[in-house]
């Protein structure tokens, strides 16, 4: 039986300092969430094009992976495709209907970066 092999393999942001910072926020969860989060993640890796309910379209190339943790709290971790990759971007536990400006804003931010850098 062959390994499916992942469609689009997920990297972490990286800052020019060298933080990754949606690595770092995922290590501030427990070991149990972690899992739930990196579940919905491979989801996204092994099946893309992923839909509702794991995964959501923010537009001009920003998208969401969906899940929820212990205490029925709501993670959204924010990515895009770039040359292939899947780059996860910023990661937050959501706390409205909507997910705050603010939140996608720091995403756009780093969309813009990564694509400038090649």
């Amino acid at each position: 039986m062959s390994n499916p092999e992942k469609k689009i393999p997920a990297f972490f942001y990286r800052e020019p300092n060298g933080a990754e910072p949606v690595r770092d926020w995922l290590r501030m969860l427990g070991r149990e969430d972690r899992q739930l989060v990196g579940e919905a993640i491979k989801t996204v890796e092994y099946g893309w094009p992923v839909g509702m309910p794991v995964c959501r379209p923010l537009g001009k190339g920003l998208y969401e992976v969906r899940s929820t943790i212990t205490g029925r709290r709501i993670v959204r971790i924010l990515f895009c495709i770039h040359n292939g990759r899947m780059v996860l971007l910023h990661g937050f536990i959501k706390k409205t209907r909507q997910p705050p400006l603010s939140e996608i804003e720091i995403a756009k931010k780093r969309q813009r970066e990564v694509e400038q850098r090649s």
